[in-house]
């Protein structure tokens, strides 16, 4: 795991129960706001056994992981809304982020 992955597994770690956040505003919080593929790329290779809530990190129109059903049931789970199109409400789930 580089420096990268673990940046982005700590930012991960910071997102509240009931929250979300994009690939994208990772990459934004990390100082490198073109990066986003990068960020799914050490999402979709997070260890086993971490504590990480992977389940809270969605792309920018709210769409959950398509070979990951479990994931939608977690969010439900923690209460956080889905829109008619299966997507998350991003509007009222999204994640600030750390606020300087």
């Amino acid at each position: 795991m580089d420096t990268f992955d673990q940046e982005v597994y700590s930012i991960v770690k910071q997102i509240p129960e009931g929250s979300v956040i994009t690939y994208g505003e990772i990459a934004r919080l990390m100082g490198q706001p073109n990066h986003s593929r990068r960020v799914g790329y050490a999402m979709s290779h997070l260890p086993e056994g971490t504590d990480v809530p992977a389940h809270r990190v969605v792309n920018s129109a709210g769409r959950i992981a398509p070979h990951w059903p479990e994931q939608k049931e977690l969010l439900l789970a923690e209460g956080i809304p889905f829109r008619k199109n299966g997507c998350v409400d991003l509007a009222s789930a999204l994640w600030e982020g750390l606020k300087e």
